[in-house]
């Protein structure tokens, strides 16, 4: 048994070595299962990080669009790297969101370090952060469900046109756009929900005096401090993994927005080391048991 131990330590020192040490990661809106998410991005970049504590804050499995014809590799490797990590004892909170809100059932259920959530607060070297998706705050999430999980696919359809149309802008030398941004940034019915939103979780956050309030849903990456004549609070969103490929990252008492950018990863940085045999034991379980509880083969 000391042996086992001393064995599952030393891998686990070499499992995080040479990766950047962070007290806490927020990652959101990664939609897998999905045909826009960038699971293999994803995956890098977790491979190089070595977070104490993950925030998973929300559509993370895109249950609304899971479709069986459509789950590749990549996207099952992103379930088990972060697998890897629960057995490793690191502090992960999933927080539910839209496109994964049937998981709102199995909220308060916890195995092992992982926890499902609908918010989290954590204490951040004496200052509170409030964790939570934010469609609470999305009207059309309350009234029109429907219509929400239609602009869904609508969405996914356009990120497809986007790859698309990239590919031969590529080709000709052109940089990449983005539709939807283009889209987002001139219809004003979408910009003033995205204020609408700030100023929302902004005026909840300054009531409830957090220091920080970290959201995700609107696929809008940003970190700023704003004013109220109630008082301050610095608003956070992780944005998101199909457009952007970013996240925050909390270290040495400072949050950081993080872009992934391609040059960052060498070839070797993608070796895969999460195959179905190279995961150890303890990982194995782990990931049985969220499938017996979750049931995700018969999505």
């Amino acid at each position: 048994m000391l042996i086992a131990n001393i064995n599952n330590f030393i891998n686990i020192l070499k499992f995080n070595k040479g990766k950047r040490k962070l007290d806490v990661v927020v990652i959101s809106d990664v939609h897998l299962g999905t045909y826009g998410c960038h699971a293999k991005e994803l995956l890098k970049y977790l491979k190089s990080i070595n977070p104490k504590t993950v925030i998973l804050n929300g559509d993370i499995v895109d249950i609304w669009q899971f479709s069986k014809r459509y789950w590749p590799k990549s996207h099952m490797k992103v379930i088990k790297y972060l697998i890897r990590w629960v057995s490793q004892g690191k502090e992960i909170y999933y927080i539910t969101g839209n496109h994964d809100e049937m998981l709102r059932k199995f909220v308060g259920f916890q195995l092992g370090s992982l926890a499902i959530k609908n918010k989290v607060v954590l204490e951040l070297n004496g200052k509170k952060a409030w964790f939570f998706h934010g469609d609470v705050f999305d009207v059309t999430m309350q009234h029109s469900k429907w219509l929400a999980k239609l602009g869904a696919v609508g969405y996914d359809t356009l990120i497809l046109i986007n790859k698309a149309v990239n590919y031969f802008s590529s080709l000709m030398g052109k940089e990449k756009i983005s539709l939807s941004k283009k889209i987002k940034d001139s219809v004003k019915s979408a910009v003033k929900f995205i204020n609408n939103f700030e100023d929302t979780a902004v005026k909840i956050a300054i009531d409830n005096e957090y220091d920080y309030v970290v959201c995700g849903h609107i696929h809008q990456p940003t970190i700023k401090k704003i004013k109220t004549n109630n008082g301050s609070v610095t608003y956070l969103n992780s944005g998101d993994w199909v457009e952007n490929l970013t996240s925050l990252e909390y270290s040495k008492k400072e949050w950081k927005l993080y872009k992934y950018d391609e040059r960052d990863y060498r070839k070797d940085d993608v070796i895969d080391i999460i195959d179905n045999d190279i995961l150890d034991k303890t990982s194995k379980e782990i990931f049985g048991e969220l499938l017996a509880d979750f049931n995700f083969k018969s999505l």
